[in-house]
């Protein structure tokens, strides 16, 4: 009865003849089954049973950091399909069909809670800049020469956090660790964003609310895209 042990992000292809009437049985750790097309299939946690034939699962991979481990049972010639059936427990089954559909539905759930999210972030800055420009902040940019219309909050914001999306989904989809690179990307975009303000020529005080505004969206998105991945990772 062997055992295959995959150490954080490893990946094994799944070769057919091995795999032929063999049942799979996750005893630690998780396992994400990969489609025969790319696509990542559903992830499989403790005491998941799984078997790969006529399934289209091309390959097994370890999504986390700890080591995982699949216990292969595979039944005698003499007694191969009574075997099978007394020694499945219950578990997951690698379903190409219902793997896309779930998959589909972790993305739309994912795009869903960040639109939301933006909505937020949107009225969230909007209502920033104009508490900000009612206490005297006029928000004029000596290059342009005009001011920041409070419109223009609004549509920027909305265009940054709709591109943190789209990071997030691409993450999703071929990353094996998706929030913890988010966070690390998001921070990273939103600390560049603090440098046009910077060498603006603004006031201080246009400056010092345009680091703010900077910062008010990135405070929705980023927990909000951080958590809804972590939820479709687990």
């Amino acid at each position: 009865m062997p055992t295959l042990t995959l150490r954080g992000g490893a990946r094994v292809a799944v070769v057919a003849a091995q795999w032929r009437d063999a049942f799979g049985v996750v005893t630690r750790g998780r396992v994400q089954l990969e489609l025969r097309d790319g696509e990542p299939g559903p992830v499989l946690g403790h005491a998941a049973g799984f078997w790969l034939r006529g399934t289209g699962v091309r390959a097994l991979r370890n999504p986390g950091r700890r080591t995982a481990t699949v216990r292969i049972l595979t039944p005698t010639p003499d007694h191969r399909r009574n075997d099978m059936n007394s020694r499945m427990e219950p578990g997951v089954v690698a379903d190409p069909a219902s793997a896309r559909t779930s998959h589909t539905h972790r993305y739309r759930g994912l795009a869903v809670t960040g639109l939301i999210a933006t909505l937020a972030a949107m009225v969230a800055t909007t209502l920033a800049a104009a508490l900000a420009q009612a206490a005297g902040v006029d928000f004029e940019i000596p290059d342009g020469g005009e001011a920041i219309p409070l419109p223009g909050f609004a549509v920027v914001t909305g265009f940054c956090s709709v591109v943190g999306i789209v990071i997030a989904v691409a993450l999703l989809r071929w990353s094996a660790r998706p929030a913890r690179r988010f966070v690390w990307t998001a921070v990273s975009l939103t600390v560049i964003s603090l440098v046009p303000p910077l060498v603006s020529g603004a006031d201080t005080a246009t400056t010092t609310a345009l680091l703010g505004l900077h910062l008010v969206p990135a405070a929705v998105m980023i927990p909000t895209l951080t958590q809804s991945l972590r939820t479709r990772t687990n």
